[in-house]
């Protein structure tokens, strides 16, 4: 299953029911110009089988991940940093929060990670993608 993945884009990984993030999914999707990215939830059977290769423990996840086939992970803040850095234009902004260190970056993320359902809201399944958005999603 992890053989059949595209070389040539970055994975994210997302949680499927998590209003947030479903959200936040969109955006990428409406910011990549380019095409640089593919879609799988969390939870999907795809997205588990990326979480073993790496030797994430998925039963403690509850971060987005992006996932360069052949090359590195990256989960939480510097994840989200760098999606954004594909974005261009205004959004290079995004990567003068590399100043702060990791942990403290992520302080604020395991915060927004933690209260994202009592915020946002929580689906009963994962999101079915449009017709015309299908080919971003792997799963």
């Amino acid at each position: 299953m992890i053989e059949t993945l595209p070389k040539d884009k970055k994975i994210v990984l997302f949680d499927g029911v998590c209003n947030l993030c479903n959200s936040s999914v969109n955006k990428v999707i409406s910011h990549d110009k380019n095409d640089v990215f593919r879609f799988a939830s969390l939870q999907s059977e795809l997205g588990v089988a990326i979480q073993n290769h790496l030797q994430i423990d998925t039963e403690n996840l509850d971060s987005i991940i992006l996932y360069e086939p052949g090359k590195a992970y990256y989960h939480k803040s510097t994840a989200a940093l760098k999606i954004m850095n594909e974005f261009g234009g205004f959004w290079k902004l995004t990567q003068a929060f590399y100043i702060f260190p990791e942990f403290l970056r992520n302080v604020v993320y395991n915060y927004i990670a933690k209260n994202r359902y009592k915020w946002y809201g929580k689906q009963d399944s994962c999101i079915i993608p449009t017709a015309e958005l299908k080919a971003k999603f792997l799963d």
